[in-house]
């Protein structure tokens, strides 16, 4: 039985198994179109970037930019959610989307196409913040876990679909490349229809001056580290005045920003909610899970083409187990999270896990057997999906529920952050780590290293193999195979350290209310004390 409709304007109350889900399907509409953004153009860029007429550093320059935008906004998102009508800001993000989209796919130069990627990043990073807010807001933490596995399956299904249905596109003629732009806007669209008619959330309505100037030179600062970041080891020297400048100048505005957020009264990082001892290690170990899935896993698609031979949607195909193990892990725990109320033991065990499935992939070579390579990516990824949203849990469980955007928003601004650290420093290091395997296999094998050769794979540019004489395919696969397996040994220590922060985690008993009914119970404390407050200094007798 359905319960009565409340009037608009009506406090906020719990809200039923079924309500949860119709609002929750515009809300995974939107992280779908979130997700495939980022991976639909994975196996169509080298088309685009032909198609366009632009160079290698404009390749990067389209990856790049997204998740510049995207990693630099979300900390801004998550501060204006605490501020303003939630539904209304994802509505807004995803406008910007279908913007950014529909930019995207008409450019028809390198310029255009950049601009609608960053278009597209800030949208996605209100998507990334947003949603998680608005589940904190209507589901009470002690039954998030349950709903963790829908959150997981649209995950999976976007990091599948996306590079398949790319490839797919790029390979059809009468649609082509555009289409990998083209394909978000409807389920874009689609998703602002049904938040209108599902969600329901009460409006804030607080008088305060945002704080530009942080969130200026906040995102500034995380630009420069990112730009730096990404670029150094390919288009310049990480020992150079261009690392000098853009990692000197962000740590200057990182440093300025703290001074402002200090001094304000409405940060945009309230910097008190890392006295909150949750709070700060959960930030810990999410950049730390950034460096080392990101990071670690990223390169797998560039080891299945060309140490193992398959083609880009094989490739794709190759990376399931990983996703499965990725979906049931986050379902089951977040299940028996919600039954139980303890936390604390699948954070731990998820760390292991993950740790595990890194040293594990850090033996594969060019002949590892799939069945072997699939175990070790259904481990890796069992790993993550314990950990990863319940690291999220943890934090939103033990803040006011006025903070819990920005609680939401720092965690997900330091995975992302980890996560481009990783991808940046581990090309760097795979594309150093190819050239020398490339360049002792042709001197063991008597062959002259003709110039530019030695691997130059780097994370962005494949050597074609169908091109190559057998003997150069066979050093060209081992020197992939080594370069990979070095990163993900390089990763394990990172998922260790998380390991460590998951470990010093207090337990502490999950909420039994909503995000909705915990800040009009705030609300009423704080209007009470200040009444109570008030009475006290109208019958203190004046001396």
């Amino acid at each position: 039985m359905s319960s009565p409709t409340a009037p608009a304007d009506a406090p906020p109350t719990s809200m039923t198994h079924r309500q949860i889900l119709q609002a929750m399907s515009g809300l995974m509409a939107g992280m779908f179109v979130a997700i495939l953004a980022g991976t639909v153009v994975a196996n169509a860029l080298p088309t685009i970037i032909a198609d366009l007429g632009a160079s290698q550093s404009s390749y990067t320059w389209v990856v790049t930019s997204e998740l510049l935008a995207m990693t630099a906004t979300v900390p801004l998102w998550g501060k204006l959610s605490d501020l303003f009508n939630k539904k209304l800001l994802l509505q807004l993000s995803l406008g910007m989307f279908v913007v950014g989209s529909l930019l995207a796919g008409f450019s028809h130069g390198v310029g255009l196409l950049i601009f609608s990627r960053v278009v597209q990043g800030i949208g996605a990073g209100g998507l990334t913040a947003l949603a998680q807010v608005v589940m904190a807001s209507i589901i009470p933490p002690r039954q998030l876990g349950k709903y963790a596995g829908i959150f997981g399956a649209v995950f999976a299904v976007g990091t599948v679909a996306g590079p398949l249905v790319g490839g797919v596109l790029v390979d059809t003629s009468w649609l082509g490349w555009r289409w990998c732009f083209f394909i978000g806007v409807p389920f874009a669209l689609l998703a602002i229809a049904l938040l209108q008619r599902t969600l329901r959330l009460p409006t804030t309505r607080r008088e305060v001056r945002i704080d530009w100037l942080g969130a200026f030179l906040i995102v500034a600062g995380v630009c420069a580290l990112l730009i730096w970041v990404s670029l150094a080891g390919n288009e310049f020297p990480w020992a150079s005045w261009q690392t000098a400048a853009l990692a000197g100048g962000g740590v200057l505005l990182l440093a300025a920003a703290v001074l402002v957020e200090a001094r304000t009264p409405e940060p945009v990082i309230p910097l008190g909610i890392f006295r909150n001892r949750t709070v700060s290690l959960t930030t810990v170990a999410s950049l730390l899970v950034g460096v080392a899935m990101f990071g670690g896993t990223v390169f797998l698609s560039q080891y299945f083409q060309v140490s193992l031979g398959k083609s880009p949607t094989v490739a794709g195909l190759m990376s399931l187990p990983m996703i499965m193990g990725l979906l049931v892990s986050s379902t089951v725990a977040g299940q028996v999270i919600s039954s139980t109320g303890k936390w604390k033991r699948y954070l731990v065990a998820g760390a292991v896990v993950m740790a595990a499935g890194l040293a594990m992939l850090s033996t594969i070579d060019a002949g590892t057997h799939f069945g072997l390579l699939s175990l070790y990516m259904a481990v890796l990824g069992i790993g993550v999906g314990m950990l990863m949203q319940n690291l999220v849990l943890a934090a939103q469980n033990d803040v006011p529920a006025a903070e819990l955007g920005a609680a939401t928003s720092v965690l997900s601004f330091f995975r992302s952050m980890g996560g481009t650290i990783g991808v940046s420093v581990l090309g760097a290091i795979l594309a150093n780590r190819v050239a020398d395997e490339t360049t002792a296999g042709l001197k063991e094998a008597g062959i002259a290293v003709p110039a530019g050769e030695g691997g130059g794979g780097g994370e962005s540019s494949v050597p074609d193999m169908s091109t190559l004489p057998a003997p150069m395919r066979g050093i060209i696969e081992h020197a992939y195979a080594v370069a990979t397996a070095d990163l993900f040994l390089i990763a394990t220590p990172f998922a260790l350290l998380a390991l460590v922060a998951v470990v010093f985690l207090k337990e502490k008993p999950l909420k039994t209310t909503s995000g909705m009914e915990r800040l009009a119970e705030e609300s009423a404390a704080a209007g009470a004390a200040t009444g109570t407050a008030a009475d006290k200094d109208r019958t203190t007798p004046v001396a």
